[in-house]
This record gives structure tokens, C-alpha cells and sequence, in this order.
């Protein structure tokens, strides 16, 4: 009989293979092991598959899908969510880097905090190299007991990686699933926020690397993340620009509707989403935490090498 998992862990991939191979090693090396590794691979053209293969002979807990084509970073992530049997989930980026307690703190700490549906951990920004350019003070409130607080806090505030966190998978599957429209990943935390409030354990164990070759950074106007998302959103006539960001701000009303809020909640979140709609305009309100200053790295107080399984052989 097979055991089922705890966790599950579901990543999507599309042309991974310069950083690949390091994220799983931090995946796999982790000090809590009761989970499963769904790994979704878009189609890709480069040597992705083979490495996936190689790392799924070699470890039982990897679960191995190709897509028979390319359809999209949206369809390529809400397949892992269907596809998971943990009691918990958590989205991990082929290109990031997790520290090797990761996982372990961030599972005791919803078993401790049962009135908590999400956990993650402090973050900082790393460059291709994995050297830290930029730690990430987390200023959202989203361990309030008040879901219009927590709404608020993730409308006004950039920043965070909480879509990365350790999630209460029956929690997830209550949410509208994610879509391909502009910032749909900022709307589907945000609703997910509304369900319940986040812990943040206090140390530095999540690394979101910024490289070129980064979805973000590949696609730089609105139509093409966009179209990354899905390819029919590549089309200007039957996906204008306008039609991507009123479903934006649709995304965001829908939440609000989804959610099991009371009458004034609503009132509330409603109320915090036209005070956001109307800063829009103001200078510096598409503020990306990646673009802020970089700072010396000996400012931490510890490396990503001592903390990041397979690191040590990188380094050496």
C-alpha cells in the first residue's frame, strides 16, 4: 500500500536546466522528508527532461509529468495542485533555493498555530551565482486576525513570496484557481489571505533568485508575462491590454466575493481595494522589490552556502 505524503511539493518547469538541478538538491536535501516532489515540465526544448529523469530514478518521493506541449505557466502550475495527496502543499520555482529547515519550520509551524493556513519563511533576493543582493524586509500584516487587515496590508505593500509558502492544500483548493491575466499570481494570494493568516517563521530561509533568463525578467511588458502564462493571451485583438488588467482588478473583486466573510468584511475589503485603485496613479506604484538597491551580503548573518543542501560541493 502506498504511504501518502504529508507535503506535497509542485513544480513547474519550462527550459530549466541552468538552475534546476540546484533547486532540487535544496528540495531533496531537506531535514523534513514526509513529502512528495511533483515536478510538471512544460514541454521544454532543452535538457530539463533528462534531468528530471535522472533525479526521478534516483529518488523515490519524485513524481515526473510532461506536458505533450507547451500550455502555459498557468495550466503547467494548476495541474501540480490537482495532482497533489498531501494534507499540505507548497509551489517551489526551479530556479530558487530553500534552506534545509525550510520545510521542517515551516510544517511545525502550522501544527502549533492550527488557526494559521500558510507558512513561510524570511526571504532575500539572490543573483545567478546565489550571492544575496537583497534581504527582504517582510512589512505585510498578514498574521492579523482580521482578514480585511490582511487583504490590506498584501494590496499596499510590495514584496513578499507567499505564494511559495507551505499552504493547507484543502484551503488552496477552495480559492479561485490561478488564471493568466496581469499579476494573477498577486490576486490569488491575496484571496488566499481572506481564508486565513499567514506565519512567518524569523529566519532567513527562502532565496527567489533574479537572473535574466527569470519569467519576469524574460518578458517584460504585460502581454508577453502574460502569454507565458498562456499563449492565447499572446493575441492583442481578443486580449487587449485593457482586457488584461480589468481582469486584474476583476481577479481582486472576485476574491472578495469567494471568501467566507461577513457582510462588513466585505464592505471593508471592498473599500481597501478603491483606496488601492486610486494610488495606481501615483509615482513609483509599480515598485518591484528586485529593482531596490543591492546591499553587501556580509550584512547577514549567515551565507546561503551553510544553509542550502548541495551547496558545498558547488562552492568547494
Amino acid at each position: 500500500m502506498t504511504t501518502v505524503p504529508r507535503l506535497s511539493i509542485g513544480l513547474p518547469v519550462y527550459n530549466g536546466e541552468e538552475y534546476l538541478a540546484e533547486s532540487l538538491d535544496a528540495l531533496l536535501g531537506q531535514t523534513f522528508e514526509d513529502f512528495e516532489l511533483i515536478i510538471a515540465d512544460n514541454a521544454s526544448t532543452d535538457g530539463t527532461e533528462e534531468i528530471c529523469r535522472k533525479y526521478a530514478a534516483s529518488d523515490p518521493r519524485i513524481r515526473y509529468f510532461r506536458q505533450p506541449r507547451n500550455v502555459g505557466a498557468t495550466p503547467n502550475h494548476n495541474i501540480l495542485l490537482e495532482m497533489a495527496r498531501g494534507e499540505l502543499f507548497k509551489w517551489a520555482s526551479h530556479d530558487d533555493l530553500y534552506g534545509r529547515d525550510l520545510l521542517r519550520k515551516c510544517v511545525e509551524a502550522l501544527d502549533a498555530r492550527p488557526q494559521m493556513i500558510l507558512a513561510h519563511s524570511w526571504q532575500a533576493i539572490i543573483d545567478g551565482d546565489g550571492a544575496v543582493t537583497v534581504p527582504l524586509d517582510y512589512q505585510h500584516k498578514t498574521d492579523a486576525g482580521r482578514a480585511p487587515v490582511r487583504y490590506k496590508s498584501l494590496l499596499f505593500e510590495p514584496g513578499g513570496d507567499d505564494f511559495y509558502g507551505v499552504v493547507r492544500t484543502e484551503v488552496l483548493r477552495r480559492v479561485i484557481p490561478m488564471d493568466s491575466y496581469h499579476h494573477a499570481d498577486r490576486t490569488y494570494v491575496a484571496e488566499l489571505a481572506l481564508h486565513g493568516p499567514f506565519y512567518q517563521v524569523p529566519e532567513l530561509l527562502y532565496f527567489r533568485r533574479d537572473h535574466p533568463g527569470r519569467a519576469e525578467r524574460a518578458n517584460p511588458s504585460k502581454r508577453s508575462r502574460c502569454a507565458n502564462l498562456d499563449p492565447k493571451r499572446g493575441n492583442k485583438y481578443t486580449n487587449p491590454t485593457a482586457r488584461l488588467l480589468a481582469e486584474y482588478v476583476w481577479g481582486f473583486v472576485a476574491g472578495i466575493r469567494n471568501a467566507p466573510l461577513s457582510s462588513a468584511e466585505r464592505r471593508q475589503c471592498y473599500f481597501a481595494l478603491l483606496q488601492w485603485a486610486a494610488s495606481r496613479v501615483r509615482p513609483g506604484a509599480g515598485e518591484r522589490v528586485e529593482d531596490r538597491a543591492p546591499v553587501v551580503s556580509s550584512e547577514l548573518s549567515l551565507t546561503v552556502d551553510t544553509i542550502v543542501a548541495g551547496r558545498e560541493s558547488r562552492s568547494a
